[in-house]
């Protein structure tokens, strides 16, 4: 279903106001609270600087939601974007309530009045959520997923829902049987990646302030890097995976995708946290989740971040990424960082590397799509009725069927739980890395997100170069990544910092200080159009 389809459009053009919506946005003053003020620039903002707009009297929730609905308008499927699914007709009402509220509280929430793009993999009990699956249209679950209930208690306003690699299949790229396909906001013949794509595309065009993704094995991560976001796939157990849509569960986890760091940590310091519903985030209890205090702009003196060449040096990675990790390299260390170069995992050469990767993962679809569908009151009840339904493109036709056909091996105690500890390949893989960054005493250690640019859309051929599956899905540390410059086709290319389980804090000080220093964000020209094509009529 179109957007422009969608009961939130449907009303505004009723009731007259999609014209003073588009009005609303291109006009050089506004009015809130009945006073007049020079008009907000949603572009690149961030949720400390609308926070500061709103306690001065400058701005308000619906006006902000309203000029995000605004931007998602006029870009989304007029440029074939295609970065949503559906947008919420709730979010202006709940925009007005969260209004009234601080006008007699005088207090914001911590994610006050934030506008956030989720992906449709996570339940809202508002809206439709599919897994990009048309054969989910119109489904909605009766129950908001453990993340979304901490969002809305913190303020947070769900704009939309934005579309995703179906079933979360791919990382390679974002196309969907109920949306399409997604395309790069820096480039529109390139792909965003996956299966976060929609995510990703939305927030680095501003369509959204932030936006939720899911990870798999790259699916925050990729994205993140092929827009020029900062996503972080948090360590297994900090955030509930209770509520989203299940690739393979022991290795799913959920988190933010932001144009900056600071938005990544005030967001992940909202949905951390120990859910009854998913027992592996008992591990997160007695943690402290204040992200907040470890942003410091010289927060790399004295770190020591190893140089992970087994993933960098490859003979099919592009030279300009391998030149732009090389020059992040020496910016960190030229920002006082200790560089143990190169940091070597015993035995995790790249032969023995791609070899693990084919024991480490299991294919538990099957299980874990029924399981998850038990809550819903959906039409399809099984992996056997998405199959005989062929309601998906060509792509998933050799997954599904190998989904299908997989079993767990015996040596697993539990296959579907996330506790790294319950495999013993995946266990001894966790104390291999970490042995080896004890003997080394480094904080982190970093490669390039993706050795190579992003590809062409329906481009399946050329070298991936996606090195985000080896190490954390397995071994569930926290891994973040974030821009690190633009490569020869003047595409984003991402950095990517490795850390210890529960390491969030030390990760968000390193990103910070190497983010502030350097200033890779840079918005997608296309998408910065419509507030210069009102200055120019004005």
């Amino acid at each position: 279903m179109s957007y422009f389809d969608c009961p939130a459009f449907r009303r505004l053009t009723c009731a007259g106001l999609t014209l003073s919506l588009i009005t609303f946005s291109l006009v050089a003053l506004a009015t809130v609270n009945g006073q007049t003020h020079a008009e907000f620039d949603v572009r690149e903002t961030t949720i400390s600087k609308v926070h500061a707009e709103m306690r001065s009297g400058r701005l308000n929730c619906e006006r902000l939601v309203r000029t995000y609905l605004t931007r998602i308008q006029k870009f989304d499927q007029p440029t074939k974007l295609n970065s949503m699914i559906v947008l919420n007709d709730r979010a202006i009402r709940r925009a007005r309530e969260l209004d009234e509220q601080f006008a007699k509280t005088g207090k914001l929430l911590p994610l006050h009045g934030i506008p956030v793009i989720v992906k449709d993999n996570y339940d809202t009990r508002e809206l439709q959520t599919t897994a990009g699956s048309i054969l989910l249209k119109g489904s909605v679950p009766p129950d908001d997923a453990f993340q979304i209930r901490k969002l809305k208690e913190a303020g947070a306003i769900v704009l939309g829902k934005s579309n995703m690699a179906e079933w979360a299949y791919s990382a390679f790229f974002t196309d969907s049987s109920i949306a399409g396909v997604t395309r790069n906001p820096y480039d529109l013949t390139r792909v965003p990646a996956g299966s976060s794509g929609g995510t990703a595309a939305a927030v680095a065009a501003n369509l959204g302030m932030v936006g939720l993704g899911t990870d798999t094995g790259n699916s925050i991560r990729g994205p993140s890097s092929h827009c020029c976001l900062v996503g972080i796939r948090p360590t297994q157990g900090l955030t509930s995976r209770d509520g989203i849509v299940p690739l393979f569960l022991r290795n799913d986890i959920g988190g933010p995708m932001c144009r900056t760091v600071e938005d990544c940590a005030l967001v992940l310091s909202v949905i951390a946290g120990f859910d009854p519903n998913d027992p592996v985030t008992a591990k997160s209890k007695g943690k402290s989740f204040n992200y907040r205090d470890s942003l410091k702009k010289d927060g790399l003196v004295g770190a020591r971040i190893g140089v992970f060449r087994v993933l960098s040096d490859t003979s099919s990675a592009d030279s300009s990424i391998k030149a732009l990790f090389e020059q992040a390299v020496r910016d960190l260390a030229s920002k006082g960082a200790v560089i143990v170069d190169p940091f070597d995992i015993p035995d995790l050469d790249a032969r023995k590397l791609n070899q693990m990767q084919n024991s480490l993962w299991v294919d538990t679809f099957g299980h874990d799509i029924e399981v998850y569908l038990r809550t819903r009151n959906a039409p399809i009840k099984n992996l056997n009725d998405i199959i005989s339904a062929r309601k998906y493109g060509p792509f998933l036709t050799s997954r599904l069927a190998s989904s299908n056909r997989s079993s767990v091996p015996s040596r697993l105690k539990n296959p579907y739980s996330a506790d790294v500890e319950d495999d013993p390949l995946r266990a001894k893989l966790l104390r291999t890395v970490v042995d080896a960054m004890d003997k080394q005493k480094l904080d982190a250690f970093v490669f390039p997100t993706w050795n190579n640019p992003p590809r062409k859309v329906g481009d399946l051929r050329s070298p991936n170069g996606n090195n985000s599956y080896h190490i954390p899905p397995a071994t569930g540390l926290p891994a973040i990544t974030l821009p690190m410059g633009f490569d020869r086709f003047k595409m984003p290319a991402g950095l990517q910092m490795i850390g210890r389980e529960f390491s969030e804090s030390t990760l968000f000080r390193l990103a910070y200080a190497y983010e502030q220093s350097t200033g890779h964000r840079r918005p997608p020209k296309k998408f910065f159009a419509l507030k210069e094509a009102s200055a120019n009529k004005e």
